[in-house]
């Protein structure tokens, strides 16, 4: 019974963030309450606790973490700008004329959206406010609207620079660290947010693509679904240009600098972040108002990351107190099939977990516990982490209790109904779980770029 502590305090944790719980105060309190019962049983080692405010101390001290606040303030400062609405008015009259060129649209602006603000339900809420009732004026089938909306939001999880990948790199590189210890490699290799970041690059390039096509067929074959607009004006190349090129600029500004290695990805968060104010200002769209919120805006997010982190902190260090790090290892060691249904079961109960955790969670606590034993088992850590991205990304986007479908439920009038959204997301599924295939059958779609650059 004593071995199973660590799996009961995990499903502990949970069915009370399924019962709305606050995270970060769910996975400390819990996680305290199960250390202070071993304490009292005999079974905990007290000493272990006096490791967390060394913990906390290190968080404070990561400087890849600074990279969190300043791409979150980068995209809201583009949110707040009007920046997207912009160019989605104008990649519309661009494509609208033709067979779902609406769609195409959507896809490409949320590309962007995604890339400038890294998290989903940021671009899910805004792509749908915009864009779908646009869409449903011209005639576009419900179910095909809002899956196109929904899917796109979803990018925020792999297209860099993203929230996820870099809070994924913080961990993975952790993990990988650890694994190489416990394997007797004490020179140990490093694993960076930005070898994450390119890594993402022909994934979410092949998941656009992806979108693409099945919008352009679909509306091929059946034009009803997708008609053409032939009211939305014309549009100058200079004028296209203009609305492309600042967001576009901006997100080249970044990659580049973190690809090239003349910036880190804080760094170039930092620039992102600056960049980001200096277009609303140039635009006339900021004021001092807009910034006071879209400062606290972020001091918000960044607050409920970082308490969440130390939460989950002190969740791994009595997981770990209770042998559940051993316990993992012991039953991924002895599963037939080795490797292979190791990571089946892994990325199966994330994906499971994603219905009822957020990224952030699954990633602080998940993560954690079965990356190291993975990396043991000799996996790439970064096709590792762009693994869980994406099956974390298609997680979000599955019915009945996909995050993204919650979003734009919350944003959608009564004309739209629940199971509109369910349908029309299928599709896209299909197409998420096509390139997570791809990608565990040539893992090199993930390592190709990252090895050739770095070298």
């Amino acid at each position: 019974m004593i071995e199973l502590i660590p799996l009961i305090l995990f499903l502990a944790i949970c069915l009370l963030l399924m019962l709305g719980f606050p995270v970060a105060f769910t996975l400390a309190g819990t996680a305290l309450v199960f250390a202070a019962f071993g304490i009292i049983g005999g079974v905990f080692d007290p000493n272990l606790l006096k490791a967390m405010p060394d913990r906390i101390f290190g968080t404070m001290n990561n400087e890849t973490l600074i990279a969190i606040p300043l791409f979150v303030l980068m995209g809201i400062l583009l949110e707040k700008s009007r920046l997207a609405e912009e160019l989605l008015e104008n990649m519309s009259k661009a494509f609208g004329r033709f067979p779902g060129g609406l769609s195409i649209s959507v896809i490409l602006v949320g590309m962007l959206l995604a890339a400038s603000t890294g998290i989903v339900g940021a671009t899910v809420v805004a792509m749908g406010l915009m864009s779908l009732p646009t869409m449903l004026k011209r005639g576009f089938d419900p179910r095909f609207a809002t899956g196109t909306i929904c899917a796109t939001g979803t990018l925020g999880q792999i297209i860099p620079p993203s929230i996820a990948l870099v809070l994924l790199g913080d961990i993975i590189s952790n993990a990988y660290q650890q694994a190489q210890l416990r394997t007797g490699v004490f020179n140990t290799e490093t694993v960076s947010v930005g070898d994450l970041f390119i890594g993402a690059i022909i994934p979410g390039l092949l998941l656009v693509l992806g979108y693409l096509v099945y919008v352009i067929v679909t509306a091929l074959i059946n034009p009803d679904k997708a008609p053409p607009a032939t009211d939305l004006g014309e549009l100058s190349r200079i004028e296209l240009a203009k609305s492309l090129a600042p967001p576009i600029g901006l997100i080249f500004l970044v990659l580049g600098s973190i690809i090239t290695g003349v910036a880190t990805p804080t760094e170039a968060a930092g620039v992102g972040a600056l960049g980001a104010l200096l277009l609303s200002l140039a635009k006339g769209r900021m004021n001092l108002a807009r910034l006071q919120d879209s400062l606290l805006k972020t001091v918000e997010t960044t607050t409920m990351i970082f308490m969440i982190l130390i939460g989950a902190s002190l969740f791994s260090l009595v997981f770990r107190g209770f042998g559940g790090e051993e316990l993992i290892h012991s039953m991924f060691l002895n599963m037939p099939g080795g490797v292979v249904t190791a990571v089946i079961i892994v990325m199966l109960v994330i994906f499971l977990l994603g219905f009822i955790l957020d990224f952030i969670e699954i990633t602080f606590v998940v993560v954690p516990i079965i990356g190291p034993v993975l990396l043991m088992m000799g996996l790439d850590p970064i096709w590792l982490a762009i693994m869980i991205a994406i099956n974390l990304q298609t997680s979000f986007l599955t019915p009945p209790f996909g995050f993204a479908l919650f979003y734009l439920r919350g944003v959608c009038g009564e004309e739209i109904k629940t199971k509109d959204i369910y349908q029309g997301v299928i599709p896209f599924i299909a197409i998420q779980l096509a390139v997570l295939l791809a990608l565990a059958i040539w893992p090199s779609l993930v390592t190709w770029l990252p090895s050739i650059i770095n070298n």
